[in-house]
């Protein structure tokens, strides 16, 4: 099924090439944390989907004059990114057959946690853009306004260091583990290399690994996957949105690194 998220990352990758100086390009990447004076804009929306869309934005931005020369820039990413909700709302409605209204649009400067992270690139400049999805489908018998008021649920982190599972029915004596705390890892990718290219490494140099940005990260007990999922920010450190869990017997087998 189609959702605001994606029918959002669609307009504004063809809305950001075609009204922005330069024609840049908008591309899905890993989550950086954004300096001070970062600014961005929050809609609700209404209707069979409803919720809070925020959209955070790179201070150097309002260096670069991508809305157009004698503008005020922040303005005018104001009014951009208006158009690209309300577009949006009305592409999510033709695809899905969901009903979809901008229901309202303000400032914000911060977010504690964000979904989704991508780059804004033009020549050799590079802008980070981050994005927190909390649409969801309205509740049956809740009006769609009130169901957008309503707080959503965080996505379960993996904290780093301590991993967190769900507690399958337990053999007799493994509740005295539970409280063990394992190293847990998120694994980005891998790559082969001959000793002689690692020995040749330096500051500067690139090492491509195996995984698309697009692609799940792993997480990573001992040897064992345990987890694969989204990175996000939470708080201004890196976690871990779930999207697969492995069995849990499998996530138990992870305990074997302690041995």
């Amino acid at each position: 099924m189609t959702t605001y998220f994606d029918c959002w990352a669609a307009v504004a990758a063809t809305l950001f090439s075609q009204a922005l100086a330069g024609e840049p390009e908008l591309a899905e990447a890993p989550p950086m944390p954004l300096g001070a004076g970062s600014f961005g804009f929050a809609v609700k929306l209404a209707g069979d989907i409803a919720g809070r869309f925020s959209v955070l934005l790179d201070s150097s931005l309002l260096e670069s004059p991508l809305v157009g020369e004698g503008v005020d820039q922040k303005a005018g990413w104001a009014e951009l990114l208006r158009e690209i909700a309300e577009a949006a709302a009305a592409d999510c409605q033709t695809k899905s057959g969901t009903k979809c209204r901008v229901d309202s649009f303000e400032p914000i400067e911060s977010e504690a946690r964000v979904s989704r992270a991508f780059q804004l690139r033009s020549g050799d400049r590079a802008w980070t853009i981050l994005v927190r999805d909390e649409v969801r489908p309205a509740k049956a018998g809740v009006s769609a306004s009130a169901d957008a008021s309503q707080p959503v649920r965080a996505p379960v982190a993996a904290e780093a260091g301590r991993a967190a599972f769900a507690s399958p029915p337990l053999a007799p004596g493994l509740e005295l583990l539970l409280d063990v705390e394992l190293d847990a890892a998120l694994r980005f990718g891998c790559r082969e290399m001959p000793l002689g290219d690692i020995l040749e490494l330096g500051p500067g140099d690139v090492v491509q690994l195996d995984r698309n940005v697009a692609d799940p990260v792993d997480l990573v007990i001992g040897d064992k996957i345990v987890a694969r999922g989204e990175v996000v920010l939470v708080e201004g450190n890196f976690g871990l949105r779930v999207t697969e869990v492995a069995s849990p017997r499998k996530r138990l087998e992870s305990i074997r690194c302690l041995f």
